[in-house]
């Protein structure tokens, strides 16, 4: 009886994903602004050069928004009496940034609309696939017209975001609760491939691991000590400025940062995937860009929900 019910809730997450899909349309400013897609991607490209960690940030901006009650900016909403920011959930405190960024786009991208048409979830989604392009990755064309929540949830960012601790049965599920499956799972993982993580993160592994090159594991406790040292950082691959496959290499040889990617290449059934983005950088960039698609097509507001933000830290 369960596994129908987990049947049921399963086809009725796909059958929403893919209504989403039609309510969402790469054309959706073309009429009411078409400054808008230029003028976000003008304020990444010099936010990323000016700082290419930022374009992980923004990348992971979206990600952490979307898997917390569908892509609908409610990531940047600070805390109110009704609610607390979903900043201060564990995935998310002390680690998610960018905000700035988004404040100077919503900002530009009003300006050259001339009223606020853009949402704040859409800015998140168009700036992802920015900063990915800015550092030499695939372009997808990003399905719009998402509309902004008026409310937040830590108790459910703490509840459905990744852990860095996470196996690979607890990873396949997480995404499968979001609608996407294994080849997702492993995509979208490949974002790793850009940008740093903080010792605090990855402690654990580089000291405890069995699963561990010792040469990256003895590399990484250089600048990461058993104790102290919380807020250094060390990159996912040796190139964190540029969107490759050396995420995936690393895994193959056992370099994975975080538990949570070595789990994808550990004599699982995502070994082979993994195996195949690391020498075929063509399937990975046509997966990360399908999959980057699926996860924004997550339980958005359209239409008469929610509303467009005046201002992406508050609701109007």
């Amino acid at each position: 009886m369960a596994s129908r019910s987990n049947f049921l809730l399963h086809a009725f997450l796909w059958l929403a994903l893919a209504t989403t899909a039609f309510s969402l349309s790469p054309k959706f400013y073309d009429r009411v602004c078409p400054q808008a897609l230029p003028a976000i991607k003008r304020i990444v490209q010099a936010a990323v050069h000016k700082e290419s960690r930022m374009g992980a940030s923004l990348l992971r901006l979206h990600f952490h928004d979307c898997f917390v009650n569908g892509c609908d900016g409610s990531l940047l909403l600070d805390s109110t009496p009704a609610f607390e920011t979903e900043k201060n959930a564990r995935g998310n405190l002390n680690s998610v940034r960018g905000f700035e960024v988004v404040d100077e786009i919503k900002a530009e991208v009003d300006r050259v609309c001339g009223r606020p048409v853009v949402s704040c979830a859409d800015i998140l989604a168009v700036a992802a696939r920015d900063s990915v392009v800015a550092l030499g990755g695939p372009a997808w064309k990003v399905r719009l017209g998402r509309r902004d929540s008026t409310m937040a949830s830590r108790a459910l960012a703490d509840s459905v975001l990744l852990s860095a601790s996470m196996d690979l049965p607890a990873l396949i599920n997480n995404f499968k609760n979001q609608g996407l499956n294994q080849r997702d799972l492993v995509a979208l993982s490949g974002g790793h491939t850009i940008g740093l993580s903080r010792c605090l993160i990855f402690r654990n592994r580089i000291y405890n691991a069995t699963n561990i090159d010792p040469a990256f594991a003895k590399q990484r406790r250089a600048t990461c000590p058993r104790t102290g040292g919380n807020t250094n950082l060390a990159p996912f691959d040796s190139t964190p400025a540029k969107f490759d496959t050396a995420y995936f290499s690393n895994l193959v040889k056992q370099r994975g940062l975080l538990t949570s990617d070595q789990a994808l290449f550990n004599g699982g059934s995502t070994d082979k995937l993994v195996k195949t983005y690391s020498l075929n950088p063509d399937t990975f960039w046509n997966d990360f860009a399908k999959s980057m698609i699926r996860m924004g097509n997550i339980k958005p507001l359209t239409r008469k929900q929610g509303q467009i933000r005046i201002n992406c830290r508050r609701a109007n």
